[in-house]
C-alpha cells in the first residue's frame, strides 16, 4: 500500500521521519499516519514525495499504467484505507467484547472456586455468565465480522436466549432451595436433572446442523473452530446423535436409585453427547489434512 512504499523508500534513502517532513513539508505526525496507512497525502504531497524520494508517482501509488488521472487514483487509494481502517477498528471491537466475555467467565469460575455459601456463589456465578451472554447477544454480527446471514444471526441469538434463560433459572432455583423457601424431595430433584438434561440435548441436537461456522456458540473444539466442514459435520451428528442419547439417558436413569447414581449418568451421557462428535470431526479433520491415513 502507499503507506509501506513511503516508509520502504524513505528508509533506502536513509531519511528519518523528521527529515522526509521536513522536505515535503509537512509535520512528522502527518507522515507518520502516512505511513501507517491512516490517512493518504493529496496529489501535490505525493508528487513532492515522488521528487524528494526519487520514485514515480505510480510506484508509490502500486499503479504500473501512467497516464492515470491522479485526482481520481488518490479517491480510489482514500477509499481503500477507510475501508482498511473501518475492518481494522471493528476488529479491534471485536476483540474488546472478546476480551469482556472472557474475563466475566474466569470471574464466574474464580467466585465458583472461592465463595463458600451457595446462594452468594449462585448469584454471583449468575449474574457474571448472565453478563458474558448479554455482551454476546449484542456483539454476534460484530463478533462474527460479518459472516452470518440474518437467519443464522437470529438462529445465534435463539440460542443466546436459550443459555441465558437455563442458566438465570437455576441461579434462581438456587437461591430459592439455598434459602430454603424451595424444598424439593430426592425424586423431585431426580427427575429436575433428568429434564435438564434432556432439553440440553434435544435443543442443541435441534439446532446445531444449522449453527453458521464461527468461535461463540457451539462445539468449539480446536479442529472444528480451525476448519468448516469439520465445524459442519461435527454439528450434524450432534443433530443425528441427540434423540438416541437422550433416550438411552432417560432409560439408564430409571434404573438409578439415588441422586447420585442420577449425577453420575447425566455428566457421563453429556460428555458421550461431546465425544461422539468430537473424536469423529477429529478423525475427519486429521484425514482430510493428510495427517492420518
Amino acid at each position: 500500500m502507499l503507506g509501506d512504499n513511503i516508509q520502504k523508500y524513505r528508509k533506502a534513502r536513509g531519511l528519518t521521519q523528521e527529515q522526509l517532513a521536513a522536505q515535503i513539508p509537512v509535520v512528522r505526525q502527518t507522515l507518520s499516519k502516512w505511513e501507517k496507512n491512516l490517512s493518504a497525502p493529496d496529489a501535490q504531497a505525493l508528487l513532492r514525495l515522488s521528487q524528494v524520494l526519487g520514485v514515480s508517482v505510480e510506484t508509490l501509488l502500486d499503479n504500473p499504467q501512467k497516464g492515470e488521472n491522479l485526482s481520481a487514483e488518490l479517491a480510489r487509494v482514500n477509499e481503500e484505507l477507510a475501508e482498511r481502517n473501518r475492518r481494522l477498528e471493528k476488529t479491534a471491537l471485536a476483540g474488546r467484547q472478546r476480551g469482556k466475555i472472557l474475563f466475566l467467565s474466569f470471574l464466574a469460575l474464580g467466585v465458583a472456586l472461592a465463595v463458600e455459601s451457595l446462594v452468594v456463589s449462585a448469584v454471583s456465578v449468575g449474574v457474571c455468565i448472565l453478563l458474558a451472554l448479554g455482551i454476546l447477544y449484542r456483539n454476534l454480527p460484530l463478533l462474527c465480522q460479518g459472516q452470518i446471514s440474518p437467519a443464522q444471526n437470529r438462529l445465534l441469538k435463539l440460542v443466546t436466549i436459550f443459555d441465558g434463560g437455563l442458566f438465570a433459572g437455576l441461579m434462581l432455583l438456587s437461591v430459592l432451595v439455598g434459602t430454603g423457601r424451595v424444598v424439593l424431595s430426592q425424586t423431585q430433584e431426580k427427575w429436575l436433572l433428568v429434564g435438564l438434561f434432556s432439553c440440553l440435548f434435544l435443543f442443541f441436537g435441534a439446532v446445531s446442523p444449522r449453527l453458521p461456522f464461527q468461535r461463540h456458540t457451539g462445539l468449539r473444539l480446536p479442529w472444528t473452530v480451525l476448519d468448516e466442514p469439520t465445524w459442519n459435520l461435527a454439528h450434524k451428528i450432534l443433530g443425528i446423535i441427540a434423540l438416541p442419547i437422550t433416550v438411552l439417558y432417560v432409560a439408564a436413569t430409571l434404573s438409578c436409585k439415588d441422586l447420585d447414581a442420577v449425577a453420575r449418568v447425566s455428566v457421563g451421557a453429556l460428555l458421550l453427547y461431546i465425544a461422539i462428535p468430537g473424536l469423529l470431526s477429529l478423525i475427519f479433520y486429521l484425514k482430510q489434512y493428510g495427517r492420518l491415513k
